[in-house]
């Protein structure tokens, strides 16, 4: 492996999406990041939000990890329920990695009914996905609905998807071509790459639980690690995103004022969807068994809930107003450095809403805030803000990222 190599590499981990997010913050402070100002003053105010949300959604603070299954509806999502736990767990992986990888911003127009219910934004998009796989609509063998195979996902059609998100002329889906493509990569890495994705079982996503329950040491497994494996997977399904030196660096982007002397000069990795993944599988880990650790290890999500909370409560402050007016894409430095600052500001709160909640660091760490919390929080004030609860840019998207 080649110098450049390795420290590209590095930027496939939690731990540099942390450290390049509190080096931007911190040229955001001294006014080095174009576009924006930071007012530190504003965070407490964004504390308390999320801390009263958290107190009204879980008022005896036994709060879950942010995760897909809060999406889920009518209980825990149908599984296999005379296997053994090895099988039921790659059946979660299964769902909750399509449920995930479809989670990418539904736009202000899409609806999905279920029964005599309605559902809009991420729940939707959880719903939709979770009675797709219900039915079998992933999986290659007639008799066994409740799985997705290699094949069945690398055909997956974009009017299969549009039937099973109910899509029409009078319901659009934003990304919905994207959204198919990114699950037919899926499912061509998932044949690709035998030794991770069908080492105990035939080519499935949920064969990455036997890589996992392979490296846990002592029944231990580091919440890093999750990461880490994901994104060493997953690398290859993300279209038009960098890659240098033949390193796959998926949600990782350019911005001006991350300077290095190597081949990660201006690189900005975040991670979004691979960390909110990771989250996910946590409990189905747990579930089989697996203790994982650290889960503090990863970061605060990239994404416009959180992001939006800051931007509505002041703390992140476009130095020009015009361009909440205005279409950006997810690679403009403006939104990297939004979305990366995010990440930092994220950090810095925990503490205040901690203080506020009387709760400790072992006991409430960031996959609790972010679940009581400050994505509710950001959720709140946008619908405050705007008629539209959306999110304060308007982002060109290719339904992969948000």
């Amino acid at each position: 492996m080649s110098y450049d190599t390795e420290v590209l590499r590095r930027l496939l981990s939690a731990a540099a999406v942390r450290e390049r997010a509190h080096e931007m913050l911190e040229l955001g402070l001294t006014g080095q990041v174009e576009g924006w100002r930071v007012d530190l003053s504003k965070l407490s105010d964004a504390a308390e939000l999320t801390a009263e949300v958290t107190r009204q959604a879980y008022p005896d603070l036994d709060i879950p990890f942010h995760a897909r299954w809060r999406h889920f509806i009518a209980g825990e999502p149908r599984l296999p329920r005379d296997g053994k736990p090895a099988e039921r767990a790659r059946a979660a992986f299964d769902l909750v990695i399509l449920s995930v990888l479809l989670d990418a911003g539904a736009g202000a127009g899409w609806r999905y009914r279920d029964g005599h219910v309605t559902f809009t934004r991420s729940e939707g998009l959880a719903v939709a996905s979770q009675r797709m796989f219900e039915v079998g609509a992933f999986s290659a063998e007639a008799g066994s609905p409740l799985r997705a195979d290699g094949g069945a996902l690398a055909d997956l059609k974009a009017d299969t998807l549009a039937a099973g998100f109910q899509v029409d002329d009078a319901n659009p889906l934003v990304g919905l071509d994207g959204r198919a493509a990114l699950i037919r990569r899926l499912g061509t890495q998932v044949l690709a790459r035998s030794d991770l994705f069908a080492s105990q079982s035939e080519p499935r996503p949920g064969g990455l639980y036997d890589v996992l329950a392979s490296r846990a040491l002592g029944g231990k497994l580091p919440a890093a690690a999750i990461l880490e494996l994901l994104l060493e997977a997953l690398g290859p399904i993300w279209q038009d995103r960098l890659v240098v030196d033949g390193v796959a660096l998926g949600d990782c982007w350019r911005h001006p004022a991350i300077r290095r002397g190597d081949a990660t000069d201006g690189l900005v990795p975040l991670h979004k969807l691979s960390q909110w993944l990771a989250y996910s599988l946590i409990e189905p880990l747990q579930e089989a068994g697996i203790e994982v650790v650290d889960i503090d290890g990863l970061t605060g999500l990239a994404e416009y809930r959180n992001g939006g909370l800051f931007v509505d409560a002041g703390v992140l402050q476009l130095t020009d107003p015009g361009d909440a007016d205005r279409s950006h894409h997810v690679s403009d430095p403006l939104i990297v450095a939004w979305r990366a600052m995010t990440v930092a500001l994220l950090d810095q709160m925990a503490p205040q809403v901690r203080d506020l909640l009387g709760v400790s660091e072992a006991s409430f760490p960031l996959a609790r805030m972010l679940e009581g919390g400050s994505w509710a929080a950001g959720r709140r004030i946008a619908r405050q803000r705007r008629a539209d609860g959306g999110p304060p840019f308007n982002i060109i998207s290719d339904g992969t990222v948000f």
